[in-house]
């Protein structure tokens, strides 16, 4: 009987696997949570090959479902060779079963499959993992007729835009008309499929953190003072407010950085460090975050209530996939338990 696993977070170095696996995950957002057995049914996909069978070296390692966004996340890990054809049966699968016509969720989104992001977790490299997310794509828009893709990252050559670049040329964050929309590849997209962004780049965690009021405009000037676009915000994060369940919800994107200081730290620090091949990388760190919002709520006279971890910080992605790769274990979202909101 094999034991619940538990990562070990004092390692911070992931430049190659203990099993030599080269191993890469997708973080891939769906625009679906009020159907637990759609998302479900949309994972379990990326780890079925067209014969039926279980795929080699995948594993679905967490789940993710928030009902007010009607959004999921769903992480995919495996090795850099399979984790194309994992996420692209996922794709097929999420775009059969989402209508963005009847899609209706407090989060922004243009597509069905909305966010197709490939990060590297141990010996492969981030251009390597940009070479992945583009022949993804291209393979999409001739699987899926009526998608459209627009790339980001690593996978955008040669200008490599970032994805918050990217988002705001589109209109994402108001959710533009569908028609006027024109995609990197594919045709005009379908209304039914939206439009979806694939890219590549260093990991990126999100992290929500809750603050105990219902003042829409207050959480939006707290997220305006973490982001990292702000002379005095955290490096790396992108940050949105939205209301959720009642109170307002810090909504970040954390991204990792190149840092070539980079050191090993704990979560208790400003900052935390791993290594990818000879690439080093920081991030601002969950608790940090968290510290941050809560002084800035704090300033305004209200508390906060929690932070939400959606996922893994990296080092967990790589502990978690090589765990789950080495025993086989395919729905190691079942044995973390998937979180529905």
């Amino acid at each position: 009987m094999k034991t619940p696993f538990s990562p070990i977070l004092g390692k911070t170095s992931m430049s190659s696997s203990r099993l030599g696996l080269r191993l890469a995950a997708c973080l891939l957002n769906i625009s679906e949570a009020r159907r637990k057995h759609v998302v479900e049914n949309i994972a379990k996909a990326a780890l079925l090959g067209e014969n039926g069978k279980k795929r080699p070296e995948v594993s679905v390692l967490n789940i993710f479902s928030d009902q007010d966004y009607n959004r999921s996340v769903i992480t995919i890990a495996a090795s850099v060779d399979e984790l194309n054809h994992a996420v692209l049966a996922a794709c097929v699968e999420a775009f059969r079963s989402i209508d963005m016509e009847a899609q209706e969720g407090i989060h922004p989104c243009l597509g069905a499959v909305d966010l197709i992001p490939i990060y590297p977790l141990a010996g492969v490299s981030v251009e390597e993992c940009g070479a992945v997310a583009r022949s993804l794509a291209e393979t999409l828009v001739l699987r899926v007729p009526g998608s459209g893709v627009f790339l980001f990252g690593e996978a955008d050559l040669p200008e490599k835009r970032p994805l918050v670049q990217r988002r705001k040329q589109l209109g994402w964050f108001a959710r533009r008309d569908l028609s006027a929309l024109e995609p990197d590849l594919g045709a005009a997209p379908a209304r039914r499929c939206g439009l979806t962004g694939v890219g590549a780049s260093p990991y990126v965690m999100n992290c929500n953190v809750t603050i105990d009021s219902q003042d829409l405009a207050l959480g939006k000037e707290i997220a305006g003072a973490i982001r990292g676009s702000n002379a005095n915000g955290l490096k790396g994060v992108q940050a949105m407010a939205f209301p959720h369940e009642g109170k307002i919800e810090i909504a970040c994107n954390v991204e990792s950085f190149e840092d070539q200081e980079a050191t090993e730290t704990s979560e208790e620090s400003r900052y935390m460090s791993y290594n990818v091949l000879e690439d080093h990388f920081s991030y601002i760190s969950p608790h940090y975050i968290e510290t941050q919002v809560k002084k800035l709520a704090g300033d305004r006279g209200i508390g906060t209530i929690g932070r939400a971890l959606i996922g893994f910080t990296p080092q967990e992605c790589k502990n978690c996939a090589e765990y789950a790769i080495k025993e086989n274990i395919g729905e190691f979202w079942k044995i973390r338990g998937g979180i529905f909101m």
